[in-house]
């Protein structure tokens, strides 16, 4: 008897707990099969001015610098100038010994006095052959004077004719080395072409310079003109063609972090400048020139490293979302169908129906349901889009998280916003 109790006791728990092992199981199935909810942030569309901004680094230089370099060679005896000086147009700013200049002036005026001299006597040759010449003609016509003396006079007079014209020869060009001469005296003594600063002094005051005859000759120093300042960044090959003469930009300089200055650009490079080239590292810049709008407002300096955000287009009131929530999407294919390599312009297929092309998409959440919505967008900034085509203000898109964004979420993904989740991580991680 009490064999059989123990007997139906232990089938009873046998089977209470294959009871609840099935219970079990089929919870796991059903849960198994539940739908995940994505967790995501919103913002709603509205409208607002954008303003696309290409960022470029580079340095402020003068627009109008001229590097002073001697004409002639000499030993440096007066330099009356220091670095950071300003100076005025025709002031006197470099003295080269003249000793050497002076004497082959000297010498040439010398020979042309000379020369001079040679001419006025072959000047005197010839009017004394002339005369004789046209005597003998008098004289021959009335056969007073033999052909052979006449043949005679005019020969002389021819010769010195030539010599005549030989010695004015000389004396023009001894007169030109005379100018060739003065003018190097002159070249030892330079001026400042225009009113400017010394930005850079290489030389001192009793150092021998090179004029330029000998390649490029030294580099005494730089002038420029502090009051025509400009921007020289380098833009990327893919940004330049954003930029536009005439467009406006916010200028940063490192120095000068509270300095809020404005440029215009005025020139873009026609061909760009390579570095890397063959590697990883290839790039492809371009030089854009900034004209600095007011550089006398500012301590700026040539040299000083400079970031320019050129605003390259401005638009006004309109629809726009946050950058991030813009994404590339392939719309799914009916089951079943036929899909062969398409034809080169992506459009057609042979023996089933045309390739869907990827599109940019934006997942707007209606009723804890997101829907994907191909749009169409505009010019950018920082932190929004322009949509162009494809929502409405006051439509709700996903603007968060960016894994849920590019990759989670699908058309009719099951969402729950959390909005305050995520105010509260941009004010810890200082974002906006």
């Amino acid at each position: 008897m009490a064999t059989n109790k123990k007997k139906k006791k232990r089938v009873f728990i046998l089977s209470g707990a294959g009871l609840l092992l099935v219970i079990l199981v089929a919870a796991i199935v059903i849960g198994g099969k539940k739908e995940p909810v994505i967790t995501v942030q919103t913002e709603k569309v509205s409208r607002r001015t954008i303003t696309q901004i290409v960022t470029a680094s580079g340095q402020l230089e003068p627009k109008d610098l001229v590097a002073i370099n001697p004409e002639v060679s000499g030993q440096i005896v007066d330099l009356p100038v220091v670095e950071g000086q300003k100076v005025a147009k025709g002031e006197v700013i470099v003295k080269i010994r003249p000793d050497q200049y002076i004497a082959q002036l000297q010498q040439s005026e010398a020979q042309l006095q000379s020369v001079i001299s040679q001419e006025q006597l072959a000047k005197a040759n010839l009017q004394n052959a002339e005369s004789t010449y046209k005597r003998a003609e008098a004289l021959y016509a009335r056969k007073l004077e033999s052909q052979q003396d006449l043949e005679t006079a005019k020969t002389t007079y021819e010769v010195d004719k030539a010599s005549y014209a030989s010695a004015q020869a000389n004396v023009d060009q001894a007169r030109a080395q005379v100018g060739v001469n003065q003018d190097a005296l002159n070249k030892t003594t330079i001026k400042s072409p225009m009113d400017g600063m010394v930005t850079v002094l290489n030389s001192k005051l009793g150092e021998t310079v090179l004029g330029t005859n000998f390649t490029t000759g030294t580099e005494i120093m730089d002038i420029a003109n502090m009051n025509t300042m400009e921007a020289q960044v380098n833009v990327d090959e893919n940004d330049v063609v954003l930029v536009a003469v005439g467009d406006t930009a916010n200028l940063s300089v490192d120095a000068l972090p509270k300095a809020k200055i404005k440029g215009v650009v005025y020139q873009i490079a026609s061909s760009g400048t390579t570095t890397g080239a063959g590697t990883q590292d290839q790039v492809t810049n371009f030089l854009v020139k900034i004209r600095v709008v007011d550089p006398t407002e500012f301590d700026i300096k040539p040299g000083m490293s400079v970031t320019a955000d050129i605003q390259t287009a401005t638009h006004h009131d309109v629809l726009s979302v946050p950058i991030q929530s813009v994404t590339i999407r392939t719309p799914k294919m009916p089951q079943g169908a036929k899909i062969e390599k398409a034809s080169m312009d992506n459009s057609k297929t042979k023996g089933g129906p045309a390739r869907e092309k990827a599109q940019e998409v934006v997942f707007v959440v209606k009723n804890g349901v997101v829907h994907t919505l191909a749009v169409k967008r505009g010019i950018s900034d920082d932190n929004y889009v322009e949509i162009e085509s494809g929502v409405t203000a006051g439509e709700e898109v996903v603007s968060g998280s960016f894994v849920a964004i590019s990759r989670e979420l699908q058309d009719g993904s099951k969402v729950r916003v959390e909005n305050n989740k995520m105010v509260a991580m941009q004010a810890i991680g200082g974002g906006s």
